[in-house]
């Protein structure tokens, strides 16, 4: 960690980091790439790769065999282009305007264009090479079944035609009627490429398959649908070292609210880590570390801003120094506090993700 003072850097070790698993990462993308069949898989590295890092997950991607990336925003493109040929990524908000447009066409990225008027600007800005997102049911991106007649859809040089599942994760007849809309729009859009899956669509079945997959939370350790449990692996965990350990008496509270009280005289450890960096308040009184030999150790009161108690009676060779793993397998964490699998990766704060 580094800060500017007058000029001057300087230096300092961060407590808390987020562990990261590269081979867990790429053992995850061929587990994908495979369940898409004749398909190839992509990859969503959009929101900063879903708040593991672009910087660390790109290099990755691209070296166990990814060629097709996604991105959300345009201001995204910039950390992804160092390590992808433009041609490959695409930004699925489409041009809002001139400058949106002109940028994608200077850079050669492909945007994905989801309404008749960005089918307009991008073909006045010039044109060239881009994606297409079709509506077939969710409603939320995408020009409207019934629009893909118009003039300005046939004058596009689309190279991936695609369209998103609303209900992939959960057993829905939305998913056929998507599927069966979306294989009626690809017999009558020229395209290089159609696109309906994403992590959970991948094990819908060969028909949802189409050319190509767009599979995220899948990469990134999470478990869409029960079909994918034991076949990922966690790619990342946040660990933070022990600032400081105290005794906490028997009888005494800990924390904001007091919300929780010694049975027994306690080891407690304190770490720099809090609900700013993403390790949010509904782990209160209910999370989980690890030491380095395994041993489990709870979370003992409210977690605030920047630090969270922990009983390490169980561990007393630990010291002040010492890192703990928050347990974080995302399935038993979405449970645990609530939240789900994408909101757990993507809150990750940026003391964090830059430690």
């Amino acid at each position: 960690m580094t800060a500017d003072t007058g000029g001057a850097r300087l230096s300092f070790p961060s407590p808390l980091r987020l562990a990261f698993d590269g081979g867990a990462l790429a053992a995850n993308w061929r587990t994908m790439d495979r369940l898409s069949g004749r398909a190839r898989a992509g990859a969503a590295v959009k929101a900063d790769a879903y708040g593991v890092g672009v910087e660390r997950t790109m290099p990755v991607l691209w070296q166990a065999g990814c060629r097709d990336f996604f991105v959300a925003h345009w201001s995204e493109v910039a950390a992804v282009m160092p390590h992808a040929p433009a041609s490959s990524i695409a930004v699925l908000l489409g041009p809002m305007n001139d400058a949106e447009a002109g940028f994608a066409r200077q850079l050669g990225v492909r945007p994905v264009i989801n309404s008749l008027d960005q089918a307009r600007r991008w073909i006045a800005s010039g044109g060239g090479a881009c994606d297409l997102m079709v509506d077939t049911g969710m409603n939320r991106l995408g020009i409207r079944v019934e629009e893909i007649g118009d003039p300005a859809i046939a004058a596009l040089e689309v190279q991936v035609l695609m369209s998103h599942l609303a209900c992939a994760d959960e057993e829905s007849d939305l998913n056929a009627r998507q599927q069966a809309a979306f294989a009626d729009v690809v017999q009558h859009v020229p395209h290089r490429t159609a696109s309906l899956a994403n992590s959970a669509g991948i094990v819908l079945g060969e028909e949802f398959h189409f050319g190509l997959t767009r599979p995220g939370l899948a990469l990134y350790g999470g478990v869409p649908r029960g079909e994918l449990a034991g076949r990922l692996q966690q790619v990342v965990a946040p660990e933070a070292a022990i600032v400081q350990i105290r005794s906490l008496p028997a009888g005494e509270a800990i924390g904001y609210g007091a919300s929780f009280t010694a049975a027994a005289d306690l080891r407690v450890a304190i770490v720099s880590l809090g609900y700013a960096d993403g390790f949010l308040r509904s782990w209160s009184n209910l999370g989980e570390f690890t030491a380095r030999d395994g041993a489990i150790l709870p979370v003992i009161g409210r977690v605030s801003m920047d630090l969270t108690a922990i009983d390490i009676t169980a561990a007393p060779h630990l010291q002040e120094g010492d890192w703990l793993r928050a347990s974080y397998a995302l399935p038993k964490a979405a449970q645990l506090s609530g939240l789900s699998q994408y909101e757990l990766l993507t809150l990750a704060g940026e003391r964090l993700r830059r430690g």
